[in-house]
């Protein structure tokens, strides 16, 4: 018999991957949203499983009978257009949610994991980016609100390690792409797909020499998964470390889509990382993970899955 695993935010892109392959290895899931940014299309199809669903504000006390195994925090806006509409409920998540995600892991004293992110680095002086590396963060610039969210998230996190003795772990996830994504949520993968299916011109923010690293959803869950099973209470980073360049990517989708689109540039927005890599060196030696999707595979995986959404949008 599996574990019984709590998920917040399972209803989301990456939540609902998580929950799926919890439960192909074994798992009872609940899974938490209150579908404020999480779409119940992403776990419908998991409804005949040992899986429940909870719609619940993480932000409030968080009440669940039972035992349970591990709770994944990944309750959050996590897209530029969702944490710069809703300033407030992110910062709300990542330090109430927080607390209360971990006050459930500490009652059922359940294994603890933390969805962080590469944003924690900011606009990183140092490149590649790694675990020890504290972060270049505007607190009160407009991504502050999700940056600082994260931050305080993982000090709360490892204070519980530290003084309640909760086997709490870290995940510090750099660009993660794959079905599910939302077409519209403002990230460049899904936006450049889309636009390049429409035939719409691909919008590049800045010159397009900024860079990002993009590990597909897979890869991501697998180095979750793992991490989870560790003996490790340190942040890991997981992510893809081949970087390249926005406009690279848009080139890149561009072929593959077969599109006409050309690349037209807007004002790049205030704080926006000029450079993103994540060393995996720990990763790599603590979990012996490392990404094996290639660009063009998930690229095209991607592409299939942004095609279908497009086209049951044009049906109804």
């Amino acid at each position: 018999m599996g574990d019984r695993i709590v998920i917040t935010g399972a209803a989301g892109f990456i939540g609902s991957h998580l929950a799926e392959a919890l439960l192909e290895r074994g798992d009872a899931v609940v899974a938490i949203d209150n579908l404020s940014t999480g779409d119940p299309a992403n776990i419908a199809h998991l409804a005949d499983r040992d899986f429940r669903f909870i719609r619940h504000d993480v932000s409030n006390y968080i009440s669940l009978e039972g035992p349970v195994d591990a709770v994944l925090h990944w309750a959050s806006p996590a897209s530029p257009i969702d944490y710069l509409e809703r300033p407030i409920p992110t910062l709300k998540v990542g330090a109430l949610g927080t607390h209360n995600a971990l006050g459930l892991a500490k009652a059922k004293q359940a294994r603890f994991v933390l969805a962080s992110t590469s944003e924690v680095y900011g606009d990183p002086l140092e490149h590649p980016q790694t675990e020890s590396y504290w972060g270049n963060v505007n607190p009160i610039g407009p991504r502050g609100v999700y940056d600082e969210a994260k931050r305080f998230a993982e000090a709360m996190t490892t204070a519980y390690h530290r003084y309640h003795g909760i086997d709490t772990k870290i995940v510090r996830i750099f660009n993660t792409y794959g079905p599910r994504m939302r077409i519209r949520d403002g990230r460049a993968v899904p936006n450049f797909i889309a636009q390049a299916l429409r035939g719409e011109d691909l919008t590049i923010y800045g010159d397009g020499t900024q860079t990002r690293s993009f590990c597909y959803i897979s890869d991501l869950v697998d180095g979750i998964l793992r991490l989870l099973r560790s003996d490790t209470n340190d942040p890991v980073n997981i992510g893809n470390p081949n970087e390249m360049t926005v406009a690279g990517i848009a080139e890149r989708i561009i072929r593959l889509t077969g599109s006409a689109s050309r690349i037209v540039h807007q004002p790049l927005p205030v704080d926006d990382p000029k450079v993103r890599q994540p060393d995996i060196g720990r990763a790599r030696r603590i979990l012996d993970w490392e990404p094996r999707v290639s660009l063009t595979e998930g690229l095209t995986k991607t592409i299939a899955f942004v095609r279908n959404a497009l086209a049951d949008v044009r049906q109804r």
